[in-house]
């Protein structure tokens, strides 16, 4: 009998013993019906969240776009309302989705914060965490992986079945594999309905455009979560068969669950924002308020700065005064005052996100430690729920901010003469018909290529994890103690 034809003949043998356990029955009934029921309401949400922010956006453009004749820069001071679209695969790993804001109020010579986050608006409960179907197979399955393959070789060593299979040709090597292969089919009929449930999913969201881009993510994380639930299987029957006892085996599987989902995590999150501390948000205000103060203020006729900007136009125009000149002068220091205050908060704004990669850097080398942390973080990338697909909407939102703003500013620049004194002359204002022309917002997802490119890293630690478990199994399968 060749190797692949035992290891399979092993591989059933596990398969058929869990399966007769009532209880494993249980726990995979169980956990398929958590799993689904998880996946249901995330998807209800979704598409809850998704109709709400398109009714709301549409209510936000009928009220732009109904705004009456005014001045232009009461418009930029009107605002305007910008929603966080979530991406399709957002019902499966909630990622930091429910901690990040939804809505941001975008004006003039002002950077807002995202708000309305559904941590914020919830009873509190949700501060403790929130259970989606990412999170049951990152840290409710590698449980139950330990506890179907704790004793798949040390009980037969216990029960003297071991000595038996090697005096009939079994390898060590095929014994090892055998149990692995085992156990991860076991696992695969906990994981595989609700996956293939996922995927049907996707193709009822209310974005068709996004279907493509929704497959590739869900392969990745198909392949990935695959690859985490062998590593598992790899390391459990590999503590069995090294640890001289079931009891023994089982503790030391539940140390290293503990380990990986918790002390590394939170030991990590620790290091990081203690090497990286970040300012607090007052802090953050006041820094960019008095770097603003210190550039000058445009609304301020007699500011030093500006004031040196407009005889500096005087004598490039070669005229007496700002009503000689061939533009709106008032528009022209709007639109360099919105230039160096937009300037001034992107770069305390940088500052401020790169101590946050930073932070998250520490975790992601922690991953190297724990395959737990790298899976987390292939899943929130691929799902579209993790902190660059928001910084990505932030970065659209204020894009747009500083449109709206300096476009109001050119059409004050080009068409309000310098002679009218007060915004509320009927002189001054403009036809609704160019608040129509100003475009709506609308938010894009970073490409598969964008993400993929920022997932490669993790893709490496999981292969390596991987293929270390692999080296380290096979080590062990060659050493396997009768007795």
């Amino acid at each position: 009998m060749n190797s692949f034809r035992k290891i399979n003949l092993l591989a059933g043998q596990v398969w058929k013993n869990t399966l007769a356990q009532t209880s494993a029955k249980l726990l995979i009934a169980s956990t398929n019906i958590l799993l689904i029921v998880f996946l249901t309401i995330g998807f209800l949400n979704l598409q809850k969240h998704q109709s709400q922010i398109h009714g709301f956006g549409e209510e936000v453009r009928e009220q732009w776009e109904n705004s009456p004749d005014k001045h232009p820069h009461r418009m930029a001071h009107y605002g305007y309302l910008v929603f966080r679209e979530k991406f399709p695969l957002s019902f499966f790993d909630y990622g930091m989705d429910s901690y990040l804001g939804n809505v941001i109020f975008l004006e003039a010579h002002k950077q807002n914060t995202v708000n309305f986050s559904e941590a914020n608006l919830s009873n509190g409960l949700l501060r403790f965490g929130e259970l989606s179907a990412g999170m049951i197979l990152q840290v409710l399955i590698p449980l139950l992986i330990f506890f179907w393959g704790y004793d798949l070789i040390s009980r037969d060593r216990e029960q003297g079945t071991l000595k038996i299979l090697f005096s009939q040709g079994v390898s060590g090597s095929e014994l090892l594999w055998g149990r692995v292969w085992g156990l991860f089919w076991v696992n695969l009929s906990v994981v595989v309905p609700p996956f293939l449930l996922g995927f049907s999913f996707l193709f009822f969201h209310r974005e068709p455009d996004l279907l493509g881009q929704s497959l590739i993510h869900y392969l990745f994380l198909a392949l990935g979560y695959g690859v985490y639930f062998f590593i598992l299987c790899m390391m459990a029957v590999s503590v069995s068969a090294k640890s001289s006892s079931s009891k023994s085996a089982l503790i030391g599987l539940i140390g290293f669950w503990l380990l990986f989902t918790l002390i590394v995590p939170k030991v990590g999150q620790v290091l990081g924002q203690s090497a990286f501390p970040s300012p607090s948000k007052i802090e953050f205000d006041m820094a960019v308020e008095e770097e603003l103060i210190r550039q000058g203020d445009s609304h301020n006729p007699n500011d030093p700065h500006y004031a040196a900007l407009k005889d500096s136009l005087l004598q490039a125009y070669g005229v007496d005064s700002t009503q000689q000149l061939p533009f709106n002068y008032s528009g022209f220091i709007m639109r360099e005052g919105e230039r160096l205050s937009t300037q001034t908060f992107l770069s305390h704004q940088q500052r401020l996100v790169d101590q946050f990669i930073k932070q998250q850097d520490v975790l992601h080398k922690a991953a190297w430690l724990d395959p737990f942390l790298a899976i987390k973080k292939l899943s929130m990338g691929f799902a579209g729920t993790d902190y660059s697909m928001y910084l990505s909407f932030q970065d659209q939102a204020e894009t747009y901010r500083y449109q709206l703003a300096q476009t109001m500013n050119e059409l004050q620049i080009d068409l309000i003469g310098n002679r009218i004194k007060n915004s509320s002359d009927p002189a001054a204002r403009l036809s609704s018909d160019y608040w129509e022309q100003f475009p709506d917002f609308h938010h894009t997802f970073l490409s598969s290529e964008e993400v993929l490119k920022q997932q490669k890293g993790t893709l490496l630690v999981l292969l390596c994890w991987l293929a270390g478990s692999v080296a380290v199994g096979t080590l062990i399968s060659n050493r396997i103690k009768v007795f």
